[in-house]
């Protein structure tokens, strides 16, 4: 059986991207990334807690972030855990969880002032919608039915 590996993340950037370029041109960009939720507890004390993330782009979503993200930006992110390992030092096995980015979309302030939202890489373009339709569709009573 297949899995499923899908990070959604909606966050603000907790400093500029740190940018790594390769010897064969190849760019790599790593994102310090804060979500946060906040709750109250029996006695109405209100809680707030930040997660902190590791996001990595490649390529083209690489490019935008490097020119277009700053600290403090508020980002949404689609992607897959990856986990990496290594030996320290003293044989010591170590591991290390990221988040592999998919889809970044840069959410409002962020586009030189404006306050409309980037969709980069992958995202589907929206279809329109016509204002009036030229015809009345056709009334299917198999799709008022429930299939179960």
């Amino acid at each position: 059986m297949n899995g499923v590996n899908k990070v959604i993340l909606l966050g603000n950037l907790g400093r500029d991207p740190e940018v790594f370029i390769f010897e064969n041109g190849n760019k790599k960009v790593r994102l310090a990334l804060a979500t946060g939720e906040i709750w109250r507890t029996k006695n109405n004390e209100k809680i707030e807690h930040t997660e902190w993330h590791t996001v990595v782009l490649y390529r083209g979503l690489a490019d935008v972030a490097e020119k277009y993200l700053k600290k403090g930006n508020a980002v949404y992110i689609e992607g897959l855990l990856r986990t990496r390992s290594w030996e320290d030092d003293k044989g010591v096995k170590k591991y290390f969880t990221e988040v592999e980015a998919q889809k970044m979309s840069m959410i409002g302030g962020g586009n030189n002032g404006k306050k409309e939202d980037t969709v980069l890489k992958g995202e589907p373009a929206r279809p329109s919608i016509p204002e009036k339709l030229e015809e009345e569709p056709e009334y299917d009573p198999a799709l008022d039915s429930v299939p179960f």
